[in-house]
């Protein structure tokens, strides 16, 4: 086994032809300015050719499916792994994503809850059993008399195949008829399935038209279905175009509601089975937003509070003007109250209107008289007019008065009923999943099974417990497994990625890092450094590209590149261990460490006028009613351990409030009373760790606009007047 990582010739982007040994199974550090090549090296260089290799060594009909992996420019390299990549991006855009999903935390818990957990009927709430055949007749006949009904056996349940061996045993059987994904098909006819579609297959056992006399007919098929589909039958009631189910194995006693015997599937929001039909496993469905109809609850309705109507003080002599002001006196409010006081009964009447008719008095240079009408509401008339309109332009317009909101059927907890009522430890999976991660960890660390449930248990909650605990020990305690992936930061998605890779124990692989501790307390920094080592520890090579001066002393090798950026770096001024670099001259980041450079702090700091940002009431989130002040013209720094709610402050309340005022924007405000002193400003800017732009076409110079005077100049010269550009 080689001990080391020989690179040479590396050319990538600014590299000046590098020649390096890097030792394997060590903390490996590569730091220097911004520019200097150390991402070239790490990423561009070392990974690239990590992955292309292993491409290679893939099969010719494997290869087209990857495509053609660039070599990067170096002229050797020997002892490299098997190499794994986690950068500083945002996590997947996909809305169904979850920290427990990425984590895979959620396919253990899908596998514990359909393995142990104990069901329970969603309308009365007790415990569900098993079904007699009698007993499953006895409801059947409930229904009226002249009611037509079909006796199916589902032998194929959303299944691929082509299912020919199901079908030819039917046949053998003495069936005439099935039902194929819904469409009822003669078994005499040739039937072919595409094998690479999922389908489902009930057998018509019998067609009965229930009346008297019928019930030694209906329990001969019914228990003819039951043996066929083990233990499953289904009645679909023809005239109402519904199907039941029932099972010998599970169904409420109390209401005889039948339930399905429990699989992983139940329980996942991304399959048809588990999925709540509403919002398709998503949770949120597309609604007219009375906070975005509303943004600024401090106006009154004559100042332009809702956005749609504008400012009515300007408008005394429209038509809709009339309408409120007859509103106003049938319920006796005030159109220059403020919003936010007014009543809940109030704002429910604007938003979504009264059956009560007004009477509405109208006098203008063509017309006079009294009208009694109903008032449709805000939120009724928006969805009427964005469902008759046929212009694009205006269906946009509708569209920013739309949010995602909880779906009204499963409250936004994805999966379906049946999936809901079933507990592990007096816990649903999605009260679960709502847990913080140390809470979770916490209940399973406390869960108390017994008999065959612990023995089949015992695994899978060895595997929950652990990848809890890699998520506490990176400073994610404060994240919940149902967190969607698209709302993590780039940091905290680098580092559940790393929680997972951990997870998977892998050894003798490289890992290379992009800058893991931004966004870190000094707190969390500790736990993710030892996590760092821990991997090094199972047999890895772990290279960090990084900054933060914690990390740099505990490497076990240091690469620094410089001296300065771009075509003035791309050179190793260091290598070595944290004792040699502190004495090292041409290091930049030595002398830093050792204290012969310091950041120097001003010796005069400016003084707080009395302009201020105020913020009352903030409760967003994990804040707990709040008073903010924020001084303006000086330089705050708002800081705190990870997840005490510096984000839940800044990014969800301030920002979009500020610019929803100064930029007259339409962006969802987090939870807050008020907020003071918008008029010092005249702009508000968000930089975040959004990517600026994928597009080929951009540059820095693009994306500044310093190429408009550069085209601009050209532009003028008698050369391009000439060719009249």
């Amino acid at each position: 086994m080689k001990t080391e990582i020989y690179i040479k010739g590396a050319r990538e982007h600014n590299l000046k032809n590098i020649e390096v040994r890097i030792p394997r199974n060590k903390l490996i550090v590569v730091t220097g300015v911004s520019g200097s090549g150390k991402s070239s090296l790490a990423f561009d260089t070392l990974y690239a050719e990590g992955q292309r290799r292993y491409v290679e060594s893939l099969s010719a009909y494997a290869r087209q499916f990857l495509g053609q992996m660039e070599k990067p420019k170096v002229d050797y390299i020997d002892g490299l792994s098997p190499a794994i990549s986690i950068e500083q991006k945002a996590a997947s855009k996909n809305p169904r994503s979850t920290v427990g999903t990425v984590t895979e935390i959620y396919d253990y818990l899908r596998i514990l809850f359909a393995r142990v957990g104990k069901q329970y009927c969603y309308q009365c709430g007790k415990e569900v059993g098993s079904q007699t055949i009698d007993q499953i007749v006895d409801k059947i006949l409930e229904n009226s008399a002249g009611t037509r009904i079909q006796v199916l056996a589902p032998i194929v349940q959303n299944r691929k195949g082509e299912h020919r061996e199901e079908l030819d045993e039917a046949r053998k059987e003495g069936f005439v008829r099935v039902l194929i994904n819904g469409v009822l098909r003669d078994l005499s006819e040739e039937i072919r399935l595409d094998k690479k579609s999922k389908h489902s297959i009930d057998i018509v056992v019998d067609r009965i038209l229930l009346k008297e006399g019928i019930r030694g007919r209906l329990l001969d098929s019914v228990e003819t279905a039951l043996r066929i589909a083990e233990g499953f039958i289904k009645i679909h009631f023809v005239d109402d175009d519904k199907t039941e189910i029932f099972s010998e194995a599970n169904s409420c006693p109390e209401c005889g509601i039948s339930y399905p015997e429990l699989t992983p599937q139940h329980f996942s929001f991304n399959s048809p089975i588990g999925m709540c039909p509403a919002c398709n496993g998503l949770g949120t469905r597309l609604e007219f937003d009375p906070d975005l109809i509303v943004p600024d609850k401090s106006l009154s309705i004559m100042e332009g509070a809702v956005v749609h109507w504008g400012k009515m003080n300007r408008k005394q002599n429209s038509w809709r003007m009339r309408i409120l002001e007859a509103l106003a006196r049938e319920f006796h409010f005030s159109l220059n109250t403020p919003w936010q006081r007014l009543s809940p009964e109030v704002k429910n009447i604007l938003l979504y209107g009264s059956a009560k008719r007004i009477k509405l008095k109208w006098n203008s240079t063509n017309a006079f008289g009294e009208f009694n009408s109903r008032f449709e509401g805000l939120i009724p008339t928006l969805k009427r007019r964005m469902n008759e309109t046929s212009s694009e332009y205006m269906r946009r317009y509708y569209m920013q008065f739309i949010s995602n909101k909880p779906c009204p059927v499963c409250n936004g907890k994805k999966l379906r009923k049946e999936s809901l009522a079933v507990k592990v430890g007096n816990m649903t999976i999605d009260e679960l999943t709502s847990l913080s991660i140390s809470e979770a960890y916490n209940f399973f660390d406390n869960l108390k099974l017994t008999g065959n449930d612990k023995i089949i248990a015992e695994e899978v909650l060895k595997e929950i417990k652990n990848r809890l605990s890699f998520l506490i020990n990176v400073g994610l305690h404060y994240l919940t497994l149902d967190r969607k992936a698209p709302t993590l930061s780039g940091g905290e998605s680098q580092r559940i990625r790393l929680a997972s890779q951990i997870g998977s124990s892998l050894v003798g692989v490289m890992y290379i890092l992009d800058e893991p501790s931004i966004g870190l307390h000094q707190r969390d920094n500790r736990r993710l450094i030892n996590m760092l080592l821990h991997l090094r520890d199972l047999g890895n090579t772990v290279i960090v590209v990084e900054h933060d001066e914690e990390m740099i002393r505990t490497a076990d090798e240091i690469l620094d590149f410089g001296p300065r950026a771009g075509i003035f770096g791309g050179e190793i001024v260091f290598q070595g261990s944290v004792e040699k670099i502190l004495k090292s001259e041409k290091s930049l980041t030595g002398k830093y460490l050792s204290g012969k450079l310091k950041i120097e702090y001003p010796q005069k700091r400016l003084k707080p006028d009395s302009r201020k940002i105020v913020i009352k009431g903030a409760a967003q989130n994990n804040l707990k009613n709040l008073d903010v002040k924020i001084p303006i013209g000086l330089f705050t720094c708002v800081t705190g351990v990870s997840g005490s709610g510096k984000s839940s402050l800044i990014n969800q309340i301030l920002y979009p409030a500020m610019s929803n005022r100064l930029n007259r924007s339409n962006l969802k405000e987090g939870k807050y009373d008020k907020i003071l002193g918008c008029e010092f400003l005249d702009k508000v800017i968000s930089i975040d760790q959004q990517p600026i732009g994928r597009t080929p076409r951009s540059n820095p110079a693009t994306y500044t606009k310093l190429f408009d005077p550069i085209r601009n100049l050209f532009a003028q010269l008698p050369a391009s007047k000439i060719r009249g550009y």
